[in-house]
């Protein structure tokens, strides 16, 4: 029986350890060639596997791509509810939430590009998308907003889901201009920026 559960547990990770080859072979050949240029072939050459193979895992491209978005919202919203359980104040909430937002794609270039290109390239995709967790990770700092407006923290006269609304555009913008910049620099401390902004306004006191 031990020997069996063993096995299955082998069997399983080998699933696991090919699925993902093929994930981030998909992440690098989509950033590379961008989606609509891109092959299952391509995918299956960058992962080291048979074409086949990749037919075993995932049915099309397209699968592919939605499985990418599908993968990414799942771990931002696990990490973010994990990083928000420790956090003290709303606003020290939005704060980790809009760093790890930065650090997140800052780290992976290629999955920053196949979010905020290849995501856009059609009308299909960025709907999967807002099926694939968004509206969860919205609803995220959307709480956090309106837990401030309950403590007193925030203003009462704006709409929580407005404002999350804003705060992920501006934190969306931040990583669109790091991708097409010719210029290197860190991403992550925008989030500073940025709060700056949401948190004060742009008019002089």
């Amino acid at each position: 029986m031990a020997k069996a559960v063993k096995n299955s547990s082998s069997a399983r990770a080998v699933v696991s350890d090919k699925r993902e080859a093929i994930l981030r072979a998909g992440i690098k050949v989509f950033a590379r060639n961008g989606y609509f240029n891109s092959k299952v072939s391509d995918i299956a050459g960058e992962a080291g596997i048979a074409d086949g193979t990749v037919y075993l895992y995932f049915k099309s491209k397209d699968e592919i791509l939605h499985s990418i978005f599908d993968r990414a919202m799942a771990e931002f919203i696990e990490e973010g509810k994990r990083e928000l359980a420790e956090s003290g104040t709303p606003a020290d909430r939005l704060k980790r939430i809009a760093e790890l937002h930065l650090e997140k794609l800052g780290a992976d270039r290629e999955l920053a590009i196949v979010f905020q290109v290849e995501l856009r390239g059609s009308t299909k995709h960025m709907q999967e998308f807002s099926a694939a967790g968004f509206h969860d990770y919205l609803d995220i700092i959307r709480q956090a907003i309106a837990d401030g407006q309950a403590s007193g923290d925030f203003r009462s006269d704006i709409k929580p889901i407005v404002a999350a609304k804003i705060l992920y555009g501006s934190l969306d913008e931040m990583v669109t201009n790091w991708v097409l910049s010719p210029k290197s620099y860190p991403l992550a401390p925008m989030a500073g920026e940025v709060l700056k902004i949401l948190f004060g306004g742009i008019m002089a006191r």
